[in-house]
């Protein structure tokens, strides 16, 4: 299973920037597929999900800035991020799992995307 991540960059406060996982070595559909991030110092923490049947879920801080999505034909799960904040400056990560057929709670990583929003 490899994910890359993609679009992270520098940002003004207030920007957006829209983030791509590209998704290999599995059956995409069957997974859900999120996005977390990890600020220095601090731990990793859930920002969004988005399930097999694209049911979404979001961390009270992004709602309503965020939107998480997914093509299942491309292997692809995005995060748009608008009205970009100081503090959404973190790395982002994309992560497989658990999968629902059959299921499994196997999780996998990308490596992650450099997300810097300026003041």
């Amino acid at each position: 299973v490899q994910l890359v991540e993609s679009g992270g960059g520098l940002a003004q406060a207030g920007g957006s920037l829209r983030l791509s996982c590209a998704a290999s070595g599995l059956t995409f559909s069957s997974y859900t597929m999120g996005w977390f991030r990890q600020a220095p110092g601090k731990e990793r923490e859930f920002v969004a999900t988005i399930d097999w049947n694209s049911i979404t879920a979001y961390a009270d801080s992004v709602k309503g800035r965020f939107t998480i999505s997914r093509d299942n034909a491309k292997n692809m799960m995005y995060l748009q991020m608008n009205s970009l904040k100081p503090e959404d400056t973190a790395v982002y990560y994309c992560k497989a799992g658990p999968r629902a057929f059959p299921v499994s709670s196997q999780p996998y990583w990308g490596q992650g995307t450099q997300v810097t929003v300026s003041s």
